[in-house]
C-alpha cells in the first residue's frame, strides 16, 4: 500500500512534471513501476472529501471520493485497504488545502493582508 501510495501522489525525481500539484494515480495492476500507465489521474486539489460507500453500493470495502466535478467509487481489497486509501487521500487533502492557507500571509500587525483579502 505504501508504495502503492508513494506512486499514486505522484512523488517522483521530477515533481515539475506534475507543475507542484498533488495527483491521485490508479492502476490496472497492484505492481507499479515508474514504466507503469495509469487508468486514470485524480489532481488533489479537485478533492473534496473521501469516505466509506459500503451502504451506497452494497459492496464491502467501498468508498467514494467526491471532486468538484464527480463522485467516484472504489473498492479495496480488505477493510484495512480501504480504511489506509481513505486516510491517505484524506490526508492529502489536508496537506493541499493547508498548502494553500499557508500561501496566503496576513500581517496582522499592520492590518495588511498579502494574498486574499480577509473578512474583517
Amino acid at each position: 500500500m505504501a508504495s502503492l501510495w508513494r506512486a499514486a501522489t505522484g512523488q517522483t525525481e521530477k515533481p515539475n512534471d506534475y507543475n507542484g500539484q498533488g495527483k491521485l494515480f490508479w492502476f490496472k495492476d497492484s505492481t507499479v513501476t515508474r514504466g507503469s500507465s495509469p487508468r486514470g489521474v485524480i489532481p488533489v486539489a479537485s478533492c473534496l472529501t473521501v469516505k466509506g460507500a459500503e451502504d451506497v453500493l452494497n459492496k464491502q470495502y467501498a468508498f467514494e471520493l467526491f471532486t468538484r466535478s464527480d463522485n467516484m467509487y472504489f473498492i479495496a481489497d480488505s477493510e484495512k485497504e480501504k480504511e489506509d486509501w481513505i486516510n491517505s487521500i484524506g490526508r492529502s487533502i489536508v496537506q493541499h488545502s493547508r498548502s494553500v492557507t499557508d500561501s496566503e500571509v496576513v500581517d496582522y500587525d499592520s492590518n495588511k493582508c498579502w494574498g486574499r483579502r480577509p473578512a474583517w
